[in-house]
This record gives C-alpha cells, structure tokens and sequence, in this order.
C-alpha cells in the first residue's frame, strides 16, 4: 500500500497519541482504527493492522513501568491464564466473523464502562488502601479476565478499560499497577491475535510499523507521568477518555 509522506507523519503522529491514552485509560485505538480505515482498509484489516502498533506500545510500556518498579508481578501468570484463553477466542473470532458486528460491541461496551465510572468508580478506581486479592481467591476474576481478554483478541480498541475493570475492580490494584498489569495482558493477547492476522495475511505491516514508532514513544512518555501523577488526576483522565471513546464509538 502506497503511503504519502503527510499520511505517514499523520500515523506517527496519531501513534503517539494513542500510546498516551492506552498507557493511561483505554480507547486509542479509536483514534488509529479509523485513521487506518480511511486509508482505504477493510475494517478487519484496519483492526488486525492496528495490533502491530498496540503490541509495541504494549512493550514500551511494560519496560517503563518495570524500571520504575510500579509492576506486580507476584500474580501474574494466574492473571495472564484466563486472559490468554480469551484473547485466543476473540481473535479467532474476529478473523472469521462479519466485520460488522465490531462496531455495536465497541459501541456497546464504552457505554458500559461510561455507566459504571458515574454510577460506581470504584470497581474501575478503587482507593489506593485497598486490600490486592489473589485470583485463586477471587473466581468472579476468571470470568472478568477471560472477558476481557475475548474483548481484546475480538476488538482491541477499549479493550483497556474493560483490563482496568477486572484489574482494579475485581483485584482492587490501584491505577498505577493496574495499568502496568493491563500492558502485560495487553502484550500477550495481542502477540496471539498478531499470530492468527499473519496467518490470515490481514496485516499491513508498513502503515502498522508507523503507527508503532509514535506509540512507543507515547507510551513511554505516559509511564512517566502515570507514575508521578496524583491518583485523582488518573482517575479524571480515565473517564474523560470513556466517554471520549462513546462518542469515537458511535461515530466511527
């Protein structure tokens, strides 16, 4: 696919930004999807092109938060089970199935989380004096997890703040370590989901290689701030970006 260089910095660009809002919320890929369908993608190409970026941004920002050691990492493989097995589900289904079921199920589900953050913050934002619970001691996490991770593999965009919802609001981590736990998740179902695109041959890779530059260099950026910022501010920014991404949602 032929690129022009303003559509390329356009990519970057809208990369960086993304890698902001996914490190610190949810919903970039509402931004990037759409800029990649106007491309001129099929929308299933546009979702698995996207994934290249996310899966880096993904990298940049589990090594940001590491080093700044904001990383539990005492739960994660139980976490990362139930996430995987739904990530494989989603994004098997997401290569086969009519690519017109993704925008109600997007739509849909930044609803849902826009709900809950007026109605009930706490199970997106718990207090930072919240007692941490493991997942064997918390079987309704199975089912948040494997949700979110079939959420994922299926969609992508969003998918953060359904992670934020079973990471905080069913383990009761904090914004910080449950962002860095859902880069980690994010990580492993999209390295999944990129395995079943390839195979599917539904991945760009030169348009999702430039959405990946900008989207490590936001998402690094974003560890730095999330890591230093009042627990107020992040939660603020979180439901901005929810109902930011109800309104991309509905008119994409």
């Amino acid at each position: 696919m032929d690129i022009s260089i303003a559509f390329g910095v356009l990519l970057i660009v809208l990369g960086f930004v993304a890698g902001i809002i996914n490190t610190l919320a949810g919903g970039g890929s509402n931004l990037t999807i759409p800029a990649l369908i106007v491309l001129g993608m099929p929308a299933e190409v546009a979702n698995a092109t996207n994934r290249v970026g996310v899966m880096m941004q993904s990298v940049s920002g589990v090594a940001g938060f590491r080093h700044h050691k904001r990383l539990d990492t005492s739960d994660l493989i139980p976490i990362l089970i139930p996430t995987l097995l739904g990530g494989t589900i989603g994004a098997s289904a997401a290569a086969w199935l009519p690519s017109s079921i993704i925008k109600p199920l997007l739509l849909g589900t930044m609803l849902l989380m826009a709900f809950i953050m007026l109605v009930k913050p706490s199970l997106v934002a718990p207090e930072e004096a919240a007692d941490i619970k493991k997942v064997a001691d918390t079987p309704a996490s199975w089912l948040s997890l494997g949700i979110a991770g079939f959420y994922g593999g299926f969609v992508q965009a969003g998918v953060g703040f359904v992670l934020l919802a079973a990471l905080c609001g069913t383990l009761k981590y904090d914004l910080v370590r449950g962002n860095a736990l859902k880069l980690v998740c994010t990580l492993a179902f999209t390295g999944v989901s990129l395995a079943i695109f390839v195979w599917q041959d539904l991945i760009l890779w030169l348009p999702g290689l430039l959405l990946a530059i900008g989207s490590m260099f936001g998402a690094w950026i974003a560890v730095k701030f999330a890591v230093k910022a009042n627990p107020n501010t992040l939660k603020w920014f979180l439901f901005i970006m929810t109902l930011v991404g109800c309104v991309f949602a509905y008119s994409a």
